[in-house]
């Protein structure tokens, strides 16, 4: 029910909604406003939980006359407004703790901020690791932020969580916006990493080493047909990832030969890189025998030769 794309999406929901009225209570029955900052960070993720819930809604649709390649970029969009939002909020956290710290406000009851975050870190750690797994499977870039975002909180939680835990030992109150000035700091960082991955992906950045390795190692195990290839060219759209390339083939193929092994190919790299369309370009070879592996009416030896 909740390893699909839109379940996860369903479960942060769900889940973000009950920390963020823990949190809001906790805060509130304390006055700490390292708890108001969770609770201010829980709320962003809500939000980003119904921006990723929508954008992988459309990211779904399949391609139409209006956008050939799909939809999937919305993904990578609500990762960017994730990440404007952490570093938004981490903002306003640290002003906020500068000036509680000038004020000098006491905090109350600090034990009910204690018990809510014993309980935020426990379901936090639950939620960013089913988030990272589906996301993991589906490749899905949204998801993956809001993965991020959870752990953040895991690890922000703590912090707040051993804060409080001071202010009841030494009853130094300014230890608890200590504590979210570098809560703060730590979630703008993470918004910095999902604007940053986002937006590399907006601007087509080609997939990663280990991805086109992938792919070329599956154009190699076809090389009793393919004498090379060559303008290989990758990106992301989303959960989606487009390949293209120029495939040189032994020119005594027939077209329907050259056909089959392109299809052969298209599904190798399927099988092996989720969400891959591959668009292959079909070239006759030049003649250079010594450079093919291949075996065809020009080359004389009959040997087979690696490609260089």
């Amino acid at each position: 029910m909740f390893s699909s794309k839109t379940g996860a999406a369903r479960l942060l929901i769900a889940v973000v909604i009950g920390l963020i009225v823990l949190k809001a209570v906790a805060a509130w029955l304390s006055g700490s406003l390292s708890i108001l900052a969770q609770a201010t960070d829980s709320l962003l993720d809500l939000v980003a939980g119904i921006v990723t819930f929508l954008a992988l809604r459309i990211a779904a649709k399949p391609a139409d006359e209006e956008h050939p390649y799909g939809h999937g970029k919305w993904e990578d969009v609500a990762g960017m407004v994730q990440g404007i939002l952490i570093t938004v909020a981490g903002g306003l956290i640290i002003y906020a703790s500068v000036q509680r710290i000038r004020a000098g406000t006491a905090i109350e009851m600090a034990g009910a901020g204690i018990v809510a975050m014993a309980i935020s870190v426990a379901v936090s750690i639950f939620l960013s690791r089913h988030l990272l797994k589906v996301a993991r499977t589906t490749g899905s870039v949204a998801l993956e932020a809001n993965a991020n975002n959870i752990a953040a909180d895991v690890y922000s939680a703590l912090a707040v969580l051993a804060g409080l835990l001071a202010v009841r030992l030494t009853n130094l109150s300014y230890i608890d916006s200590a504590v979210a000035i570098g809560v703060a700091a730590y979630i703008i960082r993470l918004g910095y990493r999902s604007i940053s991955g986002a937006l590399a992906i907006l601007v087509d950045t080609r997939l990663s080493a280990e991805h086109e390795g992938v792919i070329e190692a599956c154009l190699r195990t076809h090389s009793a047909d393919v004498a090379g290839f060559h303008k290989l060219r990758t990106r992301h759209s989303g959960s989606q990832h487009h390949i293209d390339l120029h495939l040189v083939v032994n020119k005594d193929l027939s077209l329907e030969q050259a056909h089959d092994i392109c299809d052969r190919i298209e599904e190798e790299i399927q099988s092996r890189l989720h969400g891959a369309n591959v668009t292959i370009h079909l070239e006759p070879c030049d003649g250079r025998c010594e450079q093919c592996h291949t075996v065809c009416s020009s080359d004389d030896s009959g040997a087979n030769r690696l490609i260089e």
